[in-house]
Formats: C-alpha cells, sequence, structure tokens
C-alpha cells in the first residue's frame, strides 16, 4: 500500500499487471479443463488463432499459455501441423504415479497449513455434492469433484516447490482415469473417492497432517492398481517394464 498516493494512482498500479496474469490463468485453466475433460480430443489441432478470437485477445497470451501445456506434457508442438492435444496411456505413466505416491508424503510434513473450520467446511460441502452425484453419477461430474478436491489438498502445504510439482503431475495423469473410467466402474470410483474425501476430513479435524499424506498415498496406489488391472495386458507388461 502507498498511503501517500492518491487512491485511483495506487488502484492503476495495481490492476494492469493483474490484468495481464489473470487473463493469463483464465486462458490456462480454460483450455486445460477442456483437456483433461477430454472436449479436447487426444490428437486434436488446436489453433492459436481461432482460440486469440474465442478469448478476444491476442495470440501472444495464447502462445504463452499452449508454451506452458506442452511443458506439462498436454499438449505438443509438431512442426508443419501446430499444437496437437497428446494422448497419454497408463505405461507412460506409471513412474508418474510411483512418484505422486512418494510426494504425497511430504504433505503433511513440510510446511503444513493448518485448515481454519471455513477450509474444513468446504471439504465436507464436496462430500455432500458427492453423495448427490453419485444418485446419478457421470464422469463429467467425478472429475469435476477430483479437481476441487485435489486444490484443497494441496492447499494442506506451504511448500510451493511441492505444490507446483504435485499439480503438474496431477494434470498429467487425470485424463487416463477419464479414459479408463468405462473399465473402472463409475460408481466404484465414486464411492473409493468419497472414502478418501472422508479420511482425510477425520484426520484434518484433529489436526493430523502426517496422516493425511499417508491416507493420500494409499488411495493414489489403489487407484493406480485399479487402472493397472483393467489395463490391456500390453498396456500392463510394457508399463511394468518401464517401472
Amino acid at each position: 500500500m502507498h498511503p501517500e498516493l492518491p487512491a485511483n494512482t495506487e488502484v492503476k498500479e495495481s490492476f494492469q499487471p493483474g490484468s495481464v496474469r489473470e487473463r493469463f490463468d483464465r486462458i490456462y485453466h480454460t483450455l486445460r479443463d477442456r483437456i483433461c475433460m477430454l472436449e479436447y480430443a487426444p490428437s486434436s489441432r488446436l489453433s492459436e488463432e481461432e482460440l486469440a478470437k474465442e478469448f478476444s485477445t491476442s495470440r501472444t497470451p495464447v502462445r504463452r499459455v499452449l508454451a506452458r501445456l506442452e511443458s506439462e506434457g498436454l499438449v505438443e508442438s509438431v512442426h508443419g501441423v501446430g499444437t496437437i492435444v497428446t494422448d497419454p496411456d497408463i505405461s507412460e505413466l506409471v513412474q508418474i504415479y510411483h512418484l505422486r505416491m512418494e510426494l504425497a508424503l511430504l504433505v503433511g510434513k513440510l510446511s503444513p497449513i493448518p485448515r481454519s473450520a471455513e477450509d474444513l467446511e468446504r471439504i465436507r460441502a464436496l462430500i455432500a455434492r458427492c453423495d448427490e452425484e453419485m444418485k446419478n453419477p457421470t464422469q463429467k461430474a467425478f472429475l469435476h469433484l477430483n479437481m476441487a478436491f485435489f486444490d484443497e489438498i494441496r492447499a494442506f502445504t506451504g511448500n510451493l516447490p511441492l505444490r507446483e510439482i504435485s499439480e503438474r503431475l496431477y494434470y498429467q495423469v487425470v485424463r487416463v482415469v477419464l479414459k479408463m473410467m468405462p473399465k473402472l466402474g463409475l460408481a466404484e470410483e465414486f464411492s473409493a473417492f468419497r472414502n478418501e474425501m472422508q479420511a482425510v476430513l477425520s484426520a484434518a479435524e484433529i489436526g493430523d497432517w502426517e496422516a493425511i499424506g499417508y491416507i493420500r498415498r494409499a488411495h493414489i496406489s489403489m487407484s493406480f492398481h485399479r487402472m493397472m488391472a483393467y489395463a490391456d495386458k500390453s498396456e500392463l507388461s510394457e508399463g511394468r517394464s518401464k517401472a
């Protein structure tokens, strides 16, 4: 704050950088969610020109967003073709899952952030939403809930590098879960997910942050093994060879 400056000067000073960042974040989160929701099918092409027109912006911020998505493995730039949505499978993500399991343990150990009553209430609201969605489950509803819960888990640690790495790895694997949902069984995945949220909430209510890391690791591990069990034999064999 600069009390010596006129109020309108202060607003102008803070608004301009924020507006650029907000525009980037808005485009980034929208495109990332579309990719993860499979609204952009694997191998589909993303046009900078069309996206710039949709978001009423120049191609520069769109290009920056696509570059970030490429660094995260969600798209790739193909010479002579353009930006293409990638098509990951389990065999490519075995090592990522193993890393996610180990990082989960650090959530309650590296700069854990105590949860407020408001924070815990958001998790309760997610559980209530889950109960409602389970009456007529859909893949899209499951993924929306899963993403929202991941954001809550990520906020349990104040360690910024851990939060950034965890987020990147999460969005690299979330599409695989959605692709395999017909094999896994939607009702079963909803049930397992609800159990995880309830266990995390119970640990958070008593302030046992380290337990949250073990709970999270266990559920990531179980999710991975469920997918491996239902994967095609060729995928399973290749995945184990890379582990």
